[in-house]
């Protein structure tokens, strides 16, 4: 006999759904902005022209818990800034286990729940 579950009330999985895209929209959100600034430092844009400043100011409170972990290394007026590439990255992690978290809401079958168990038994 085969478990299976039919959603016929979705109160309980929509949200979740919404959930999950509203932090992907913002990951992605800050990962743009972050992009930008990496991407201005790398080709040495002018930092006095005003979408330079505009990126810079924006992701600075995304970029200042990392800015002293790894140096900075200056090429030829370029800037490799290593700290908004680990800053990515780490906010990648957070988004990916604030998902993995929220769906861990959603309804299951009692089957996938024992495959699941099994899975973290090995």
């Amino acid at each position: 006999m085969t478990d299976t579950v039919i959603y016929h009330n979705t109160d309980r999985v929509e949200p979740l759904y919404r959930g999950t895209q509203i932090v992907w929209y913002v990951f992605y959100v800050i990962e743009t902005i972050l992009l930008f600034r990496f991407l201005l430092k790398i080709i040495g844009a002018n930092a006095g022209a005003g979408f330079t400043q505009f990126v810079y100011a924006i992701s600075a409170p995304f970029v200042s818990p990392f800015l002293y972990v790894v140096g900075s290394p200056h090429v030829l007026g370029a800037t490799i800034e290593w700290s908004t590439v680990i800053a990515m990255i780490v906010y990648w992690v957070v988004a990916w286990g604030i998902v993995r978290l929220i769906t861990m809401g959603r309804p299951i079958s009692a089957t996938e729940a024992h495959e699941g168990l099994r899975e973290q038994d090995v």
